[in-house]
């Protein structure tokens, strides 16, 4: 009789033929995404400083070209 069929026990392969995968990995979820999840991080953290600063330049300059037009 043959066991289930899941991804740790799948039919048809014979044991150690495929890595046990813990609940996380399974569910995508496993150690990689971590390192996934801080690379994503830190590319929004140094986007939101480009916008930031391209903000802040262009507050500037239309303070600068509002001094000039009162003055």
């Amino acid at each position: 009789m043959t066991d289930s069929k899941n991804i740790n026990n799948p039919v048809g392969q014979g044991g150690g033929q495929r890595k046990k995968l813990s609940r996380a990995e399974r569910q995508n979820n496993g150690p990689h995404r971590n390192l996934d999840r801080q690379g994503a991080a830190d590319q929004k953290a140094e986007l939101v400083r480009k916008m930031r600063e391209k903000a802040a330049a262009a507050e500037g300059a239309e303070q600068a070209s509002d001094d000039t037009a009162q003055s």
